[in-house]
């Protein structure tokens, strides 16, 4: 009986190619980032993008890179041929890719011609690469670097044509991949054209690094976000971080504000994403996403990019450290910042933190101490970065400050005229309060401008800053109540509490059971005063149920940011102006005092010359 035919065959050469070029090239934008990665890997210092169709009619590359011979331009072609390593690791791969990666993954799925000119070369060749299959070396003309042309995409696989969106999205998407390499490198001048229109037109800037980069993130994301940004620059460990943040109160719904270098590549990589949200996670709302372009630079023995076919992911040998680097970083360079103003309509949010000021007698302020390993951002680097905003003319609606000491409170009246004046003094960022309204908001004048202050949003997030303060100085100051207090709850959420009362104890909160669905508080938060602990208890229930599958650290935050809610002032009480000021002061001594714990602004700020507008005088 004859033997029953194998069930496993072999692919042919030209199905091989196919499915490789399936998992580097999904769409024109891909094939672009593929082919503009080579340019840059040759030592392109102009890259020149055209596209047809969205990008499946045309793909024309053109650098002035270094070129290659007619023996390198079938190499290029072949698959697994490479430049960046001599075979024996992939770790330590410090180019962004190579000739042999993308080119025959390009040329197995459409029509695809290169023509090269080595340095010092007098001739040029050209490659022909058609459904997979290549034609011999031929002469060419070209002054200098290379020019890849892709043609008809997807031809030879014509069922992925199905997928694609219009010509007119195709051409977004592939314009937002220019986009990301061009932030990635703004040593480089690009410029993409889409049917003969100019689209973009990266040049490069003078000045070092800093300068290039802002100048390169101010015309790649916008000048919104270059006014609403703080700089960042922070190193450890042969780790490097640089770049621009967001205010807190300058945020979006999506991420498409957010742009990460790793090492020179553009990258979308999770863990990295992760971690700048977790860096603003006490600042924005929910929902709300921060803006920032940042340079991570990573050791490559420490950084595998070769987990993802279109290496737009990495995994770090050390995640751990990376994370406290980069989270830390981020929030010290937030708590670094000078007071700042959001352009908010007609008016502006005031996005501090703000610098100290003298202590009014209610509200003592605490001492500044750092609350992250990393250093704040460099004066002179923020001198730079305020300096560098002038020519934008962000006076118009935001106000930048930069403070290096105590400012007094102001003086008393003198009971006689000195001889000369003395020079005036400078005001705190928030002013001074003028009085309060709906016995919620307080009025405060700073120059000229009009600031409005949510006291239990304000209070709030200075409450919790001190229970953090407390809790990393050895435990949350607590005092023991004279009648202990019964608290009767639905028995899940009492079984809830009591789960974390370990938890809960370290945060000075001592709680233990009574009978079914009802607890027995001991011991409070000094910070609380007499706060009533039924809600608080029924919140921090809550607040456990939402953190349950989070971290121990997360769900301690959570549990602080409830308890400093009950323990804050609340609207509708009455303060007089020796409370209000002394409020005014802590926000400005206070890292974080911009936003409430729940990401809302604390404070608003409105300019005279607003205000003189809306009355029609001017």
């Amino acid at each position: 009986m004859a033997p029953a035919p194998s069930r496993i065959r072999l692919l042919s050469e030209e199905a091989v190619n196919r499915i490789a070029a399936g998992e580097v090239v999904e769409r024109p934008a891909s094939a672009l980032k593929e082919l503009v990665e080579n340019a840059l890997d040759a030592g392109a210092k102009r890259v020149e993008v055209a596209l047809e169709g969205g990008g499946l009619k045309l793909i024309r590359v053109a650098d002035d890179g270094e070129g290659m011979t007619p023996e390198e331009l079938p190499l290029a072609a072949t698959r697994h041929a490479t430049s960046k390593t001599d075979g024996s690791g992939l770790f330590g791969a410090g180019s962004l890719g190579f000739r042999g990666e993308a080119l025959p993954s390009i040329g197995a799925v459409g029509r695809l011609e290169i023509r090269s000119r080595r340095k010092g070369a007098d001739q040029a060749w050209r490659l022909k690469i058609e459904g997979g299959r290549l034609t011999p070396v031929e002469p060419a003309a070209l002054g200098g670097g290379t020019v890849v042309e892709a043609r008809d995409l997807f031809f030879a696989t014509p069922a992925r044509l199905k997928f694609m969106k219009t010509e007119r999205a195709e051409a977004q998407a592939a314009a937002e991949a220019l986009k990301a390499l061009a932030l990635a490198r703004p040593e480089v001048a690009f410029h993409l054209t889409d049917e003969g229109r100019a689209v973009l037109n990266y040049v490069t800037g003078s000045g070092d690094l800093f300068d290039a980069r802002r100048a390169r993130v101010g015309a790649a994301l916008g000048r919104e976000f270059l006014e609403n940004s703080l700089p960042l620059e922070a190193e450890r460990d042969g780790m490097k971080l640089g770049g621009l943040i967001g205010l807190p109160s300058w945020s979006r719904s999506t991420e498409g504000q957010i742009f990460i270098s790793l090492n020179g590549r553009a990258m979308k990589d999770r863990q990295l994403l992760g971690m700048l949200r977790a860096a603003y996670l006490d600042f924005l709302p929910a929902g709300r996403k921060p803006g920032a372009a940042l340079y991570l630079e990573v050791p490559p023995e420490r950084v595998d990019v070769n987990v993802h076919p279109a290496k737009a992911e990495a995994r770090f040998r050390d995640a751990q450290a990376l994370r406290g680097f980069l989270i830390g970083s981020v929030r010290a360079a937030l708590a670094a910042a000078a007071g700042r103003s959001v352009s908010l309509g007609g008016g502006s949010v005031v996005a501090g933190p703000f610098p100290s000021a003298s202590p009014a007698p209610a509200f003592p302020a605490p001492a500044r101490r750092p609350d992250f390993a990393p250093a704040p951002p460099h004066p002179a680097l923020l001198a730079r970065h305020a300096a560098a905003q002038a020519p934008l003319a962000l006076e118009e609606n935001a106000t930048a400050h930069l403070w290096t000491e105590e400012r007094p409170s102001p003086p008393p009246a003198a009971e006689a005229q000195p001889e000369a004046p003395p020079p005036p003094q400078e005001e705190p960022p928030l002013g001074y309060a003028r009085g309060q309204v709906f016995e919620t908001y307080i009025l405060a004048q700073s120059g000229e401008a009009l600031v409005l202050v949510d006291q239990h949003a304000a209070h709030e997030r200075l409450v919790y800053e001190r229970f953090k303060r407390q809790r990393k100085a050895g435990g949350v100051a607590r005092q023991p109540l004279l009648i202990p207090e019964i608290v009767e709850m639905d028995a899940l959420a009492a079984e809830r509490i009591l789960a974390a009362a370990e938890e809960l104890e370290a945060l000075g909160l001592v709680v233990e059971p009574f009978g079914p669905g009802a607890l027995c508080v001991r011991e409070t938060p000094a910070l609380l005063g007499t706060a009533a602990m039924g809600p608080l208890l029924g919140d921090l229930a809550e607040a456990l149920a939402e953190e349950a599958a989070s971290p121990l650290e997360a769900r301690i935050d959570a549990a602080l940011s409830r308890m400093a809610c009950h323990g804050s002032v609340r609207a509708g009480r009455a303060l007089t102006l020796a409370e209000m000021n002394a409020l005014l002061r802590e926000m400005e001594a206070t890292p974080g005092s911009n936003v409430c714990n729940h990401g809302r602004p604390t404070a608003i700020r409105l300019k005279q010359a607003d205000l003189e507008k809306m009355f029609g005088r001017r």
